[in-house]
């Protein structure tokens, strides 16, 4: 059977693949937040009244990888291996990019899990800053990369 999210009458399924080899599947995908110079020089000097706003958004793209077949419908649950969260600012652009690098030994891919880390972290980002910056945006989010499984190694090109 194809591996498509409709039956042979039409109707809505999850993708089988159980027929699939299970092979080591990673992607990495990105999101970033524009915001006031004032508000990443705050962060960064650690002076939130929140807190440590780095932290809590590494924890939230954690968290939203574990949980992404419950948030993304249709989507497969897998036994998550390593999720990590990257941030890295840039002062002159008044922005900050949060990469989430998702890792699976499974049958399917690894890109949503990847997707939805990152774009949970920027939100969870604009949430604890917005009392201080409504301003903010959340933009580019989007795969830069993913490897394994039957389609391979793919990456995004240079910007």
């Amino acid at each position: 059977m194809p591996l498509t999210h409709l039956d042979e009458q039409g109707r809505v399924r999850q993708v089988d693949v159980s027929a699939k080899p299970e092979t080591l599947r990673e992607a990495v995908a990105e999101a970033e937040v524009r915001m006031r110079a004032e508000t990443l020089e705050l962060i960064e000097a650690g002076g939130h009244p929140k807190g440590d706003v780095f932290a809590v958004t590494r924890i939230a793209g954690i968290q939203a990888a574990k949980r992404t077949d419950e948030l993304i419908p249709l989507c497969h649950g897998l036994p998550l291996e390593g999720v990590e969260i990257e941030i890295h600012t840039d002062r002159a652009a008044a922005r900050v990019r949060i990469r989430a690098r998702c890792r699976v030994t499974a049958r399917t891919g690894v890109e949503m899990e990847a997707l939805t880390a990152a774009s949970v972290a920027a939100l969870t980002l604009y949430d604890m800053c917005k009392s201080v910056d409504r301003g903010m945006e959340i933009a580019h989010v989007r795969l830069l990369e993913k490897s394994g499984g039957r389609s391979g190694t793919w990456k995004r090109g240079e910007d």
